[in-house]
This record gives C-alpha cells, structure tokens and sequence, in this order.
C-alpha cells in the first residue's frame, strides 16, 4: 500500500482482509475509512441507542412517525423509539401465532 494511502485509510486491519478477499485497493480503502457507526448501520448491526446524537434518534422517531418528537430530548427520544419497538414486536408476534397451531 503506497504511503498516502496510509494517511486516509483509518482501520488498516480491515483494509488488509478486505484486499485479501480480493476487493480492489480503492474499494478497500473505501470501506475501510469509512464512519464505523455508519458502517455498522449499513450492515445492519446498530449501535445502542445511547449511542446516536440527538439528531439521529429525531430523524428515526419521525421515520417512525413518533408524536411530539421535537419536544423531546435524547432520553424521551430514546424511551419512545423502545416502546415503539416493543408495540411492534407484540403486533408482529400476535399477528404470526394462531392459538393452537404449530
């Protein structure tokens, strides 16, 4: 790896079994530099909650189309994106499972 290519790349461990696995140096490095909040997002591993900024909780309760969001600070967002999270998962698990079938 040329030297300049050091100063960009910010997890080099990664970069080295990424071009292991045959992905080009640009791609590579890439990935490698990336935000790794952003990339763990990316690949579906979030972080928790406590985690995110204000804003990035705001923009997922209005995705969610939570009320009242903009009163909220970090810990009412937090709470509210939780609870939304367990109303779904009780819809999703009532919806899915008749009384006695298997």
């Amino acid at each position: 790896m040329a030297q300049d290519d050091v100063t960009r790349i910010q997890d080099d461990p990664q970069y080295e079994e990424l071009r292991q696995q045959g992905m080009t140096k640009a791609k590579a490095a890439r990935i490698a530099s990336a935000n790794r909040q952003a990339a763990t997002r990316a690949w579906g591993q979030t972080p928790p909650y406590e985690q995110w900024s204000r804003d990035e909780l705001y923009e997922r309760a209005k995705d969610l189309r939570i009320e009242h969001r903009s009163q909220m600070c970090k810990r009412e967002l937090i709470e509210a994106l939780r609870e939304r999270r367990r109303e779904f998962a009780g819809k999703a698990f009532t919806t899915h499972c008749v009384p006695g079938s298997r």
